[in-house]
């Protein structure tokens, strides 16, 4: 055994030791720092989400992004009823040009087509060519109107036009441009008799899936939403490889499956 006075020097160092050990401050739990740190951060984000003025932001913003995307479907459909528009007036100079041809041949060989598809004399030409001149000149008057965004003396001129050249080669386009006149003063209820008017009256004229298109546009307008899906799907039956049926699919895919 060792004697006191030996074992009480080792004694005193190891109680500094102990000491020294409970002195030195205990290291930060890693844990627990990260823990704090993640509640500091999720307290800042309830406090920006809380602020009403942001939110008031966003709901504007929310507004303001579907405001555009109407904006940029009613940019698609003018841009799409120009092109119509002018691919239309094309096909009317030349389908103009055509009849004008063939009645100046006629009357040049003094024959003209009678009732029956036969030919009569050369005295008969004289009195047809009056008619046709006048309904010529009724309906070139009524489209200059048009042209010139004069829609209510073009209603009125393509209207007595229909009523006083009722069996006249261009009843078929007067019938279709009275129903433009009406769409583009948003009269759709008159649009809608004038373009069915067409298709009912002239099933074999040019016009017909340029005026079912139109019908379909002026219902959907009305929010006959149900009654334009299957015009235009009418359109794109009867008339698949026309211009008229990539309009009518072009419609079809901004209305959705469900509406009615």
């Amino acid at each position: 055994m060792l004697s006191l006075s030996r074992a009480w020097p080792a004694l005193i160092l190891g109680v500094i030791a102990l000491n020294g050990c409970a002195s030195t401050p205990d290291e930060p739990d890693p844990a627990q720092v990260k823990l704090n740190d993640i509640d500091e951060r999720l307290g800042r984000v309830e406090r920006v989400v809380n602020n009403q003025s942001l939110v008031a932001l966003s709901q504007r913003l929310d507004a303001l992004e579907s405001q555009l995307r109407d904006l940029h479907g009613n940019v698609e459909e003018l841009q799409n009823n120009g092109e119509t528009l002018r691919k239309q007036q094309r096909d009317l100079y030349a389908d103009l040009d055509r009849r004008i041809s063939a009645l100046e041949a006629a009357l040049k060989n003094g024959t003209i087509a009678g009732p029956a598809g036969g030919t009569g004399l050369a005295a008969a030409p004289g009195a047809a060519a009056g008619a046709a001149s006048a309904d010529q000149a009724a309906y070139n008057h009524a489209f200059e109107a048009l042209k010139a965004a004069d829609y209510s003396a073009a209603i009125a001129q393509f209207r007595d036009f229909l009523r006083l050249y009722a069996h006249s080669a261009l009843a078929d386009n007067a019938q279709y441009w009275l129903g433009e006149a009406y769409y583009v003063t948003r009269d759709y209820d008159d649009a809608i008799g004038a373009f069915a008017a067409v298709g009912e009256k002239y099933p074999q004229s040019r016009k017909a899936p340029d005026a079912l298109l139109k019908l379909g546009y002026a219902q959907y307008e009305l929010k006959h939403v149900g009654d334009a899906r299957a015009t235009l799907n009418q359109v794109v039956q009867r008339y698949p490889a026309s211009d008229a049926a990539k309009l009518a699919t072009e419609r079809l895919s901004h209305i959705p499956a469900d509406a009615h």
